[in-house]
C-alpha cells in the first residue's frame, strides 16, 4: 500500500508568514503611539476654557428702566462684559454728578451676585460688596472717582472688572481712562482697560500713570 503525501502541511505553513506579518505590524503601530481599533470613536470636541455665554433671557421680568450699560464679570479666568441698567437720579444734573452717581450704579452691578442664568454659564464677580464711589475733591482733575477702598489694596481682579467697566461708561468720558484714588490723600492715578487686561485680569498690572492736580 502506498501513502501519498498530502497538501495539508504545506498549507498551514503557508499561512504562518502572514500571521507573522500581521503580529509585526500590530507591534510596530503600538510603538508609534498608534491604537488599531475596528469601531470608530467620536468623544465630541474638546472642552473650551471660555464657556461663558451672554444670557438674552433669565426669566420673565421685563427690562428695568434707566440707564443702558455693560459690566465686566469674571469668565473663568478673564472678564466678559453682561448687560445691565444702571439707574440715574433726575438731579444729576452736571456732568461731574451725572459721571459719579453712573459709577455708584455700575459699581452697584459689579458687586451683585450674578443672575442665576450667569451663574449657570460660569460667571463670577471679584468686586466685594459695601463699596462705595464718590467724585472728584478739590485739587483733582474733574474727572476723578474716588473708591471708599483705595484701589491698590483690590485684588488685581476686582481692580480690572471696575477700570474696565468704567472705561467703556458714561462714568468717564475722553479716551476711555480712568481716574481713581482713595479715600486718602494719596494722589489718584488714571488706569487704562487693555485688550491683556481683559484677558488676562490675574496676571496682567494694569497700565496706570499719576496724574497731575486738576
Amino acid at each position: 500500500m502506498t501513502v501519498r503525501p498530502t497538501k495539508a502541511s504545506p498549507v498551514r505553513i503557508r499561512r504562518f508568514p502572514g500571521l507573522l506579518t500581521v503580529t509585526a505590524l500590530g507591534v510596530l503601530l503600538a510603538g508609534c503611539g498608534i491604537r488599531a481599533t475596528e469601531v470608530p470613536t467620536d468623544f465630541g470636541p474638546a472642552p473650551s476654557r471660555m464657556r461663558c455665554a451672554q444670557t438674552e433671557a433669565d426669566g420673565a421680568s421685563p427690562p428695568a428702566r434707566g440707564l443702558p450699560a455693560q459690566v465686566f464679570l469674571l469668565c473663568g479666568s478673564s472678564l466678559a462684559a453682561v448687560d445691565r441698567t444702571v439707574r440715574v437720579p433726575k438731579s444729576a444734573a452736571d456732568s461731574g454728578q451725572r459721571r459719579a452717581e453712573v459709577a455708584r450704579g455700575l459699581l452697584d452691578q459689579l458687586s451683585a451676585p450674578p443672575t442665576p442664568a450667569e451663574k449657570e454659564t460660569g460667571y463670577t464677580t471679584n468686586v466685594r460688596g459695601g463699596m462705595t464711589v464718590s467724585g472728584p475733591r478739590a485739587g483733582d482733575p474733574q474727572d476723578t472717582l474716588r473708591l471708599s477702598i483705595p484701589p491698590g489694596s483690590l485684588t488685581s481682579y476686582a481692580l480690572a472688572q471696575i477700570v474696565c467697566t468704567f472705561s467703556d461708561s458714561a462714568a468717564v468720558e475722553g479716551d476711555g481712562s480712568v481716574v481713581l484714588g482713595g479715600q486718602d490723600d494719596g494722589r489718584p492715578r488714571r488706569y487704562r482697560c487693555t485688550d491683556e487686561v481683559r484677558a488676562r485680569p490675574g496676571s496682567t498690572e494694569l497700565p496706570s500713570t499719576a496724574v497731575a492736580d486738576g
